[in-house]
């Protein structure tokens, strides 16, 4: 007869070879878990990097949107200019002492509205008269010898300039001082330097 084997689960048999077997088993869900915690790590970072440029656009288009609100009556307002200058232009040439008073109080009036207008909506002249030279605000048109003025000082506006909400929407047309030109007889005077 023969003998019969125990009838011992292999895992029984051999604890030694029972203890890979688990970690095997065990090894793939590990496995498993660290790449779906790193999944889920990479979705929650490109989730926040998203939300953040989400709110960085909506923070770009407000800026845009203020901006383009702001320069919209811009093209306007330059249209305008001329319709001041001429206005201007017209009541600097009244006579005070002329018979239609009324006309021309009611065009003063007219005048002072649309200046009130346009300052309302960020129009304000550029200061030229008896300030030094900026070719960022100012247009020379000509220079003129001047000897009580400073030199590339505005001694003349030939048209005014304005600014727009704090940008040059023209710059003002002006008449620059030189120093005046020497005789002939005049002599350069010599100034002595002394170095110690």
């Amino acid at each position: 007869m023969t003998k019969k084997k125990d009838s011992k689960p292999k895992s029984q048999e051999n604890p030694e070879q029972a203890a890979p077997e688990a970690e095997k088993t065990k090894a793939p869900a590990e496995d498993l878990a660290a790449e779906l915690a790193k999944e889920r790590d990479d979705l929650k970072d490109r989730l926040l990097r998203q939300a953040a440029e989400l709110e960085n656009f909506k923070k770009r288009s407000q800026r845009e949107k203020t901006e383009f609100l702001k320069r919209a009556n811009e093209s306007i307002t330059k249209d305008l200019l001329p319709v001041l200058d001429n206005m201007e232009r017209a009541l600097g040439h009244v006579d005070g002492n002329q018979e239609n008073n009324s006309v021309i109080e009611g065009l003063n009036m007219i005048y002072q509205e649309l200046v009130k207008v346009l300052t309302g909506h960020g129009l304000e002249p550029v200061k030229a008269l008896g300030e030094p030279f900026n070719p960022e605000f100012h247009e020379a048109m000509m220079q003129e010898e001047d000897p009580e003025a400073e030199e590339n000082t505005v001694i003349k506006e030939l048209q005014k300039g304005y600014l727009f909400q704090d940008r040059l929407l023209r710059p003002s047309m002006v008449v620059v001082s030189k120093k005046p030109a020497r005789a002939a007889g005049e002599e350069e005077q010599e100034v002595e330097i002394k170095v110690n």
